[in-house]
């Protein structure tokens, strides 16, 4: 069983940024990759990225390349997901997902564990 919270979301400008974290529960953090996914209302959730147990790898959707950043601290059980140059499309609630199989997927249906979310709304 994994317990995930994210935090950080709330409102900016476009062009702004934003860092989301994720705390895992659980002595086994470094056993799981880790992913975020986001949904705007009326969307299907959409996969952000992805990032390796130990931090080495990290893919990203075309929508994040160049603009968010992935990266972890197994040593506090958290993940983070740095996001620059926000725009209004980037609006939606962000959640971070564990598979406990570590599968390299991109659909949210291989997940198990799901956070609570956080909301992100970039609007001026």
């Amino acid at each position: 069983q994994v317990q995930l919270v994210e935090s950080g979301g709330g409102l900016v400008q476009p062009g702004g940024s934003l860092r989301l974290s994720c705390v895992a529960s659980g002595r086994s953090f470094s056993a799981y990759a880790m992913a975020w996914f986001r949904q705007a209302p009326g969307r299907e959730r959409e996969f952000v990225g992805r990032i390796s147990r130990l931090g080495a790898t990290v893919v990203y959707a075309d929508s994040a390349k160049g603009r968010f950043t992935i990266s972890r601290d197994n040593a506090k059980n958290t993940v983070y997901l740095q996001m620059n140059n926000l725009n209004p499309e980037d609006t939606a609630v962000y959640y971070c997902a564990v598979d406990p199989k570590n599968r390299p997927s991109y659909n949210y249906s291989t997940y198990e564990y799901w956070g609570q979310g956080t909301q992100v709304t970039v609007s001026s």
